[in-house]
This record gives C-alpha cells, structure tokens and sequence, in this order.
C-alpha cells in the first residue's frame, strides 16, 4: 500500500533497486494507510487499501484491482497467444540481450469501450486508445503530433483508475495500439515500479496522485493578467517603454511584460546578462515599469553559448555536461540558428549554486519572474556530474532546472513561479507551464487545446500558450479567435515570432481587447478555480469528463472544456465563424443571448467575430469585478458584482488573498435570496434573463 486507495507494484532483480533518474531526483513518495489489510488464502492473496483492492492469484500468477465493492477495474491481460502458441502481448515480467536485461514490461487487459486520457502534453486526440506515447520529451517544434515537451507517465481510465509508473526512462505505452484489448507498458529501467490509484472520478484520482508527487503551486495572483512579449526579435530598453506606454494609453489590460531572447546579447544566449548597448539602464527601466503596474518576465534557457564571455570559466570549472571522454559537451542545442552551447549540469551542486548566482541579481533588480525554455536537449551520450548518462538524465533534467530557477525565484521574489516549455513528472510544482512553439492555423489552434486538456488530466493545472500561434503571422480572424481562447485559458501570454501586440492588427484590434477585457471582468472566478486547483490538483481547463465521467461523450469531446465548475468554452476552431459544441447533461445558458439550452446533446453553434462560444451552468452565480481596471496587481479585489445564469438554490465561493467567501442563492417568494459569509465585497447580483427582485444579506 502507498497510501488509501493507492497500491504500489514493483518488480526488479534487486529487492532495492531504484529508477536510474532516482539517482538526481526523487518523483514519488510512496504514503501510508493506517487501515490497510492483507489476507492471505490458499494460493490467493488480498490487499486492502480502502476504495482499491488488489487480488492475487500465485498459481498460475495474475493480479487484478478492483474497487472496495468488488467490482473490477483493471485486471493484468492472460496474455495473448496465436494459433502457434507464441505470445503476442508482453507479460509481467522482463526482458534481457546477451545475458542483461534490457527492461520491464507489464500488460493490462482493456475494455471494449474503455478510453485512456493523460501521458501529458500530447496535442493528439484526448482519448489516446490507439496511440502509442513515449515518454521522452522532445524539442517538438509545434503543438500538431505525439511529440511532447512535456511527458507525465501517468494516465486516468474511464472506468475510475489512474496508473502511474515511476520512471525517468522513456517508458513506452501502447495503448491497445499492436492489440485492441490491451494496453502495454515498456520500462527500460533498472526495475518496473508503478502505482494503481483509485478514484472513482478523475479529480479523485488526480487528488491522490498529488499525494504521491506534490500538490500544484499556486501563481501569484498578477499572473493570471495578460502577458504580453516582446516577440522573437530584437528588443530595447526604449521600445520597452514604448510598448508599456502604448498598453496603458490604449487601455489593454495587462499585468506583465515578457522580454525575449534579444534581452541579452545576440550570440551569447543564454548566459543571464543585460545587452549593455540595447539596455543601458535595466534598473531604472524596471522601476518605472513597476510604477505603471507592470511585472518583467525575463527568458532565459540552460544552455550558455560557447561564445560567451561567461563560457570558459564555467567550463573550467566543471559546470557543464560533458562526453564520455570528460571534454565540455557542446552541444547545437539551436538546431543550426545560433551558436553550439554547453549544458548546464544540475546534477553539480556547485553548477546549481552559480546558475542561481546568475539569477539574483536580475531579481533584485526588479524581474519577478523567468521564462524557462528549451530543456529538452541532453545528449543520450552526455555524462553527468553525478556519473549518469544522457538518456537516464533526458526527462528528468527539466525537473532540475526548473526547480534550481524556482528556488532563486522564492528566495528573492518571494514565490516559485516559473513559465516553462518541458517539464516531467511532479512538473506541477513549477506554475506554470505553456504549449511550446505552435504553428499560425486553426487545426494547430485545435490541437493545441487538446494538449492542454491531456496535460490538465495529467496532473498539470496551470497551462497556456502563444496566443495567436508562434511560427509566423497569424490572419485578423485567427488572431482574434486564439486571443478569444487565451482569454479563457488558465493563464494567458500573447507572444509570437512576429509581434501580438493588439495595435499590430489594427482591424481587429478592439475585438481581441475585448476579449482580454472580458477576462479581467471574470477574474474573481478564475482566480477562485486556480485557487481550488492548487487544493485538489484537479485542473482548471477540465476536459468535459472530469465533472462528467460517466459520459462516454465526454471523454472523447476535446475541443472544448469547461474553465472551472461553470464555464463551458468553446473556442472557434473554424474559420468561417461555426462549428458544434457537446452540452453534457443539465441546462446551459448562452452567455450572450441568455438563452437556456438543454444539454446532452450537440448543438451548432455561429458567432461573430467578437464573440467565443461560451456557456455557463444554469443556476451558477458567477463573481465578477464591477471595475475591472487595467491591472489585477498584488491587492486583494474590489467590488464584485455577482451574475446569476437563471433563478435557482445555489452556492459559490469567492477565492482572494484574505480566504473564501461563500456564497448561497436561495428562492424566496418570487425573488432571490443572496447569502454572504466572508470578507468579499458583493456590491450587487444582476439576473441573466430574469427580472426577479434580490436580496443580498451579509454575516
């Protein structure tokens, strides 16, 4: 047992072997559970973990798991033999190559109608049946294929189970890809060491998953304001300001200003140092910006360009990755754009300490937070401080780095935010995290979103994108329509090799602000879900199945999600302005018409250019800023006004710095009756669609 309703699987020639990334970095901490029971039968084994049972028979050996009712949830497959006997799935056990083994591997039988989410960042379809995700993160140069910056071996059932595998390796799941009814894992590990966890719904399962690695940290509370960068090109101390100007001048609410790469010197990226000429006084520069309510995110990545001053000092004194043959391993990390680099290696205590040396000065100077890029690059035959190699330190190397950037960042900031492109397993301790460098279309606008929603599933609740897309210009339409997405997003950054600033696009400027409006509008609900899904772990984009399991529909509609309990969004995924959105059971109202649809069913949807298909839960009261204003800022908010979507008993919280403030809407003799306990200040209720008298009592 590694906690209630968790039970943990492990089998290696040695009793005390561990996963070779175990060696830089533990994933998992196994729990307790003070009720845990076994009994032991003739021939038959049973484990007792609460809500999960585990069954074993010795002989012949399978291992089944059912819930504490009895019922079956996940069962090892029989194996699958052909006409000659040979078989064709891959049995508990292990393999082994000229006397070694090679790895281990397990097989679960699979359901008919089962589907598997999860695996991470994987921009496929949601339901992953039929793929075959390995767990190796790639530079993946877009958000359209199973490549992923961001792997997570961990996946979520239909029929109410989770299956972690704790492991560094590039674990290679088929999912009833090679056999329809049975999904394979391949562990080229030192052992296989993997954990069923109950649920029976996904956010019970994702719960007890962050028992296991960690709960999600929540941003600072100015992070879920507009992020708008510098784009892909060269920057300045005076365009800087410039662009700040512009934001408040033109009313755009913003919180943070991102400079990219072309902070720092061209050609010596990414050595964490001022272009002098470009910048010539970054300090004061970051006092003004804060004065006008802006944060400064720097970017930054681990790899130090041989070209720079800082590159030989750091060689010399063993801060890089090397060869086998003990040389600095430089790397092209840039794939031919910019100079070969060496590799920080955060396997070296003392490589920690310098790289953070790199970082507090930036900090003290004002930047409160840093984008941290690429990590995906270790060489398979690179060699680590720690003596391991390049493939056993692969994935787990963004864990490193990102957490050496977390740690300067609370030291100084005084939270551990970072804005990260690769991550692994109990990569929710870093908030947050974005979708990588994805292409200008609509289909890649699609597939992105699918990405978001596997990493949610994931264990992963703080996410985003380049909104607008990343590689080139996207149209006015898309532009607008992937602003609209961004908006209603967990986090939002507009950023792109071409400039996202909203007056580059001058005929829709005023529909994208719009939308970045709209969202400092609902800010108290999407502050209040982030808050919530620091406490669970469930995500904030939540794939239709997380509050709707038992929908089959919902595990496979992937274009849509639901941001928190009561917003049901559905970006425009097509350019002519119409497509079909899935309402799970239920009434749903259009936020914009105020219509009441039921639910259960597909209806088609067209809206205008300014306007994303949005619905929310009938009865729901949904917090509001009466005055948004341009900044979310560090302060507590101000007045709320509450907006009820059709009359009917309710209840909701309010999510600030001083704690909860809850909510309940009861009828009362043709009106309303608005209860509420706590510190938030609801300066009104407005009625969608309903004229019906409100009373708002405070205690």
């Amino acid at each position: 047992m590694a906690g209630e309703g968790v039970i943990r699987v492990r089998l290696g020639q040695d009793v005390d072997a561990r996963t070779r990334s175990a060696a830089a970095i533990s994933m998992v901490t196994p729990g307790e559970f003070a009720g845990a029971r076994v009994e032991s039968g003739d021939g038959t084994i049973l484990i007792d973990a609460g809500s999960l049972r585990a069954e074993i028979t010795l002989a012949p050996w399978n291992l089944r798991f059912t819930d504490a009712s009895g019922a079956l949830l996940l069962e090892q497959d029989r194996g699958h033999t052909d006409i000659s006997g040979r078989l064709r799935t891959l049995p508990f056990g292990r393999s082994s190559s000229d006397g070694a083994v090679v790895g281990y591997h397990e097989s679960f039988a699979a359901a008919a109608d089962e589907a598997f989410t999860g695996f991470g960042e994987s921009f496929t379809p949601l339901d992953k049946r039929g793929q075959r995700p390995v767990m190796w993160n790639f530079d993946a140069f877009g958000a359209e294929s199973q490549r992923a910056y961001k792997n997570v071996p961990f996946y979520l059932s239909s029929r109410g189970y989770g299956v972690l595998v704790d492991s560094g390796a590039p674990v290679e799941f088929d999912v009833c890809q090679s056999t329809h009814s049975c999904v394979q894992i391949v562990v080229p590990d030192d052992l296989i060491d993997y954990y069923v966890i109950a649920g029976p719904t996904p956010p019970e399962v994702l719960d007890r998953f962050d028992l296991l690695t960690c709960r999600p940290m929540l941003p600072p509370k100015w992070a879920f304001g507009t992020w708008i960068s510098s784009g892909f090109f060269v920057d300045t101390q005076e365009r800087v300001m410039d662009r700040a100007r512009r934001i408040r001048e033109r009313g755009i609410p913003c919180d943070v200003l991102h400079l990219d790469t072309y902070w720092q010197t061209d050609g010596h990226w990414s050595d964490l140092r001022w272009d002098a000429t470009n910048f010539p006084d970054p300090e004061t520069m970051l006092t003004e910006l804060d004065g006008m309510g802006f944060k400064v995110c720097l970017w930054m990545n681990p790899y130090i360009s041989h070209l720079s001053p800082v590159f030989p000092q750091a060689a010399e004194d063993g801060y890089f990755l090397k060869k086998p043959d003990g040389e600095v391993y430089v790397a092209d990390c840039w794939h031919g754009s910019y100079p070969a680099c060496g590799i920080v290696d955060f396997t070296n205590p003392a490589a920690v300490e310098w790289f953070k040396g790199l970082l507090r000065p930036l900090l003290r100077q004002g930047v409160q937070v840093f984008k941290t890029d690429f990590a995906e690059g270790v060489p398979h035959d690179a060699v680590a401080f720690n003596g391991m190699s390049g493939t056993d330190l692969h994935n787990v190397y963004a864990l490193l780095f990102n957490d050496a950037v977390s740690e300067a960042t609370r030291e100084i900031a005084g939270h551990g935010m970072v804005w990260a492109r690769s991550s692994f397993l109990g990569g929710q301790r870093h908030a947050a995290q974005w979708s990588g460098d994805t292409y200008t279309s609509y289909p890649a606008m699609g597939s992105t979103l699918r990405g978001g929603l596997a990493h949610g599933l994931s264990g992963i609740p703080f996410w985003s994108h380049d909104a607008g897309g990343f590689t080139g210009r996207p149209t006015d339409d898309l532009y607008v329509r992937w602003t609209q997405f961004g908006a209603f997003s967990p986090l939002l950054r507009l950023h792109g090799t071409t400039s996202r600033e909203p007056w580059e696009f001058p005929e829709v400027e005023a529909q994208a602000v719009e939308a970045l409006k709209l969202r400092y509008r609902f800010m108290p609900y999407i502050y209040t879900a982030a808050v919530e899904a620091a406490r669970t772990g469930a995500p904030m984009m939540r794939a239709l199945c997380v509050d709707h399991p038992d929908d089959p529909v919902a595990w496979q509609a992937d274009l849509e999600y639901l941001l928190g309990r009561d917003l049901l969004v559905a970006p425009m995924t097509s350019p002519e302005g119409v497509r079909k959105v899935y309402l799970p059971a239920g009434e749903w109202v259009d936020h914009w018409t105020g219509e009441v649809l039921a639910g259960g069913r597909y209806v088609t949807v067209s809206t205008p250019l300014d306007r994303i298909p949005l619905f929310v839960r009938h009865g729901a009261l949904i917090p509001t800023l009466a005055d948004p204003g341009d900044a979310i800022g560090d302060g507590s908010f101000g007045e709320i006004v509450l907006v009820g979507y059709g009359v009917g008993e309710s209840r909701t919280t309010v999510s600030d710095l001083e704690g909860d403030t809850t909510i309940t809407a009861v009828p009362d003799a043709g009106g309303l009756t608005v209860t509420v306990s706590g510190s938030a200040r609801i300066a009104g209720v407005e009625l969608v669609g309903a004229g019906v008298p409100v009373v708002i009592t405070t205690i």
